[in-house]
C-alpha cells in the first residue's frame, strides 16, 4: 500500500495535520490552487492566558483569484515581531518553550516571499522536529504537470505517485467523487483524528491550536501524541452527522 496525502500548505498547522503527515508515504503540497480568505494557509490559533487568539500573516497586494503560491507576504518586520511576541506569551512557563520559540523564529525570520513558501517551511520545520520527515516524501503539485481541477486532478496526482490509498481530511466529504477513485482501484480513507490530550497551559485542553504548542509543552516526546487512524470513506460517509 502506498498512502498519499494532498493538502494546501498551512501556517504552523494543528496536530491533526501532523497526524495526516505521519500516515503518508507521499505528501503533496497543493499550493497552485486559489487562496481562500479565512483558510489556514496564513493563520492559526494560539492559546493565551485570556483565551484563544488568531495569529494571522498579513498579505501584500492580494487579488481575488490568486493561487496560494502567487500570494505575497507583507515585507514589514512588524507582523513577525507580533507573532513571536504572541508565542512568547502563549508559551510562558512551558517546559520546552525555548524549542518552540527557536523553531518559530527560524521560520518567521526566514527569507520567504510567498505565502506558500512560508507555510510550507513552517510545516516542514514541525515535521523535522518530531522526526516525521524520514518516512514521508514531500513533493509539489506543480511538479507533475497535471491539469484540471477537483476530484479528477486529485486522482491524477495520486496516480502520478503510484498511490493506492488516498487519505484526506473531513472537508473532502462535501466535494470528493469517491467513485472515480474506486474505479481506478484506489481506496479513499478519511482521517479519524485522535485529538490526544497533552499537558497544556491556559485552561482546558484544546487540540485546535498550532503544533508549536505541542513542541512547547512536550518537546520531542510529543511525537507520542501524534497518533493516526483512518476510516474507509463508505464507513465515514454513512455515520450520523
Amino acid at each position: 500500500m502506498r498512502r498519499v496525502v494532498i493538502s494546501q500548505s498551512m501556517y504552523f498547522p494543528w496536530v491533526g495535520m501532523l497526524e495526516q503527515i505521519r500516515l503518508a508515504d507521499e505528501f503533496i503540497h497543493y499550493d497552485d490552487v486559489q487562496f481562500s480568505k479565512g483558510s489556514f494557509s496564513n493563520r492559526v490559533q494560539v492559546k493565551l492566558p485570556g483565551g484563544m487568539s488568531w495569529m494571522t500573516v498579513p498579505l501584500r497586494d492580494h487579488r481575488l483569484g490568486q493561487t496560494i503560491d502567487e500570494v505575497r507576504l507583507q515585507p514589514s518586520e512588524a507582523w513577525r515581531g507580533r507573532h513571536l511576541a504572541l508565542l512568547e506569551q502563549s508559551f510562558d512557563g512551558a517546559p520546552h518553550a525555548a524549542d518552540a520559540l527557536e523553531l518559530a523564529a527560524s521560520v518567521i525570520g526566514g527569507d520567504h516571499d510567498t505565502l506558500a513558501d512560508l507555510a510550507r517551511s513552517s510545516m516542514l520545520a514541525l515535521c523535522r522536529y518530531f522526526g516525521l520527515d524520514g518516512a514521508t516524501r514531500f513533493t509539489d503539485s506543480r511538479d507533475f504537470n497535471i491539469g484540471g481541477s477537483g476530484s479528477a486532478r486529485v486522482l491524477g496526482l495520486v496516480k502520478a505517485v503510484n498511490g493506492t490509498d488516498y487519505i484526506t481530511g473531513h472537508g473532502a466529504k462535501n466535494y470528493l467523487d469517491h467513485q472515480i477513485f474506486e474505479a481506478e482501484g484506489i481506496s479513499v480513507s478519511y482521517m479519524d483524528y485522535q485529538r490526544t490530550p497533552y499537558p497544556q497551559s491556559h485552561g482546558a485542553f484544546t487540540p485546535y491550536v498550532s503544533g508549536l504548542d505541542l513542541v512547547a509543552n512536550c518537546g520531542r516526546s510529543g511525537l507520542a501524541t501524534i497518533t493516526s487512524r483512518t476510516r474507509d470513506w463508505k464507513e465515514f460517509l454513512n455515520e450520523p452527522s
